[in-house]
């Protein structure tokens, strides 16, 4: 039996832990946490095919000068001297251009179709349970600006044959009352779906050990042994894991593991936050807020609101004032729902993988002939879980992939 080695216990390493087990390997997930918080954990929950238009797109770059020093702005970057990611971020400002924007769409639509098509799969075969909401997601506008920007994009939705409705106010208030009288309209994206992620994320992992999967937690890599064009061995602080195949997965931390192996794969963490609303909403539908860039989804039990793009470095500090705005967005865009200060006060982060143009890393290595990472997700991480793992497991098996991983290879900026 061939043994199969993970690093990074996220949406990435479990999905490709669910493949490869389903193909006969031994899998062993090695996660320097407990595999209970992160991104995987704390995101939307959003399952997008809708959004085709890469996070490295004309303009971001400059919004992203104009909101350095605003720690309440959508996108923030706190100002440090970082070779590493001044690095990263000429590489994202080369990528921000209209041509590799047009390029990417057609890759990122794939990825996405393809995606929800095996979370259909995965909860039709009853392995494990877990909530699938096929409401779709609403992106409202309050704004004139906005409203041309969103229609703008359904009309590039539509014509990539993704379902997108466009509500006046009166339609968007007649499907979710509750929004306020500032909001103007919406675009409906039907294609769309919506998830629980920490019950996904649960129930998965809980499968996984029944079906014989080892997990190492609370065990950081710290070195990786190879020999000629492969690796024969990860070390963590307690113990030496060999195996035949691994599997890069390790998501914001995938640029300093990769350092080691002599690769360049530059993945920065961008952190978001998020916030649990037990009580009643009269929230039903799952909505993006975009001016403020803040996610609202009704999960299984609580309301969770979402949002922020970070970089301040890979940690889990939760700065009050970017909570402030993902609640202040929410009194604004909706009629009697307020975070009240003991929500606030719970919020939690999570780093998302960021690549400097958009799309993520999937692919074995040139160097090494046993290494196939997968990380640089983004804000799609979650959307692109299965058909990462899917991936992961025709490399790892020698199949030919579903798809063109040209676009993806990992050693794509050496």
């Amino acid at each position: 039996m061939r043994k199969t080695i993970i690093i990074g216990g996220g949406i990435a390493g479990l999905c490709s832990a669910y493949y490869l087990v389903k193909e006969g390997h031994q899998v062993t997930v090695i996660d320097r946490g407990d595999i209970s918080a992160g991104a995987s954990f704390i995101n939307a929950g959003y399952l997008t095919p809708s959004h085709i238009i890469s996070l490295a797109a004309p303009g971001m770059v400059s919004k992203g000068l104009r909101w350095m020093f605003n720690s309440r702005s959508p996108l923030y970057i706190k100002p440090r001297l970082d070779p590493d990611f001044i690095k990263w971020g000429l590489l994202f400002k080369r990528s921000a251009t209209a041509q590799r924007v047009e390029d990417a769409i057609p890759v990122i639509k794939e990825l996405n179709l393809k995606s929800r098509d095996l979370y259909e799969a995965m909860l039709d075969s009853l392995d494990f349970e877990f909530h699938y909401g096929r409401e779709g997601v609403l992106m409202v506008y309050s704004d004139a600006k906005a409203e041309e920007e969103e229609l703008h994009l359904a009309e590039r939705a539509l014509k990539e044959g993704l379902e997108a409705k466009c509500l006046n106010k009166e339609e968007l208030r007649a499907l979710q009352p509750v929004f306020s009288d500032r909001v103007r309209g919406a675009v409906l994206y039907e294609c769309d779906r919506h998830i629980t992620p920490n019950e996904f994320m649960e129930n998965l992992k809980q499968w996984l050990v029944k079906k014989g999967v080892e997990f190492r937690l609370h065990q950081e890599v710290t070195d990786i042994r190879t020999s000629g064009n492969k690796i024969v061995a990860v070390q963590t602080g307690r113990e030496t894991y060999e195996g035949n195949e691994f599997v890069l997965a390790a998501g914001s931390w995938t640029f300093p593991l990769a350092k080691k192996l002599g690769l360049y794969i530059p993945v920065q963490g961008g952190k978001g936050y998020s916030m649990n609303v037990k009580r009643e909403t009269g929230i039903t539908m799952p909505a993006i807020l975009t001016e403020a860039k803040v996610a609202v989804t009704p999960m299984q039990g609580f309301t969770r609101f979402a949002g922020s793009m970070e970089f301040s470095g890979n940690n889990d500090y939760v700065r009050k004032e970017r909570v402030e705005a993902i609640a202040d967005a929410v009194t604004k865009y909706y009629s009697g729902i307020e975070i009240n200060a003991g929500e606030r006060a719970a919020a939690v982060s999570g780093l998302r993988p960021v690549s400097p143009d958009g799309l993520p890393f999937i692919g074995k290595t040139a160097k090494y002939n046993n290494l196939t990472v997968a990380s640089g997700h983004a804000m799609m991480g979650f959307s692109l879980g299965p058909v990462t793992g899917k991936l992961v497991k025709q490399l790892v098996t020698d199949e030919k992939p579903l798809m063109d991983l040209s676009p993806l290879r990992p050693e794509r900026f050496k």
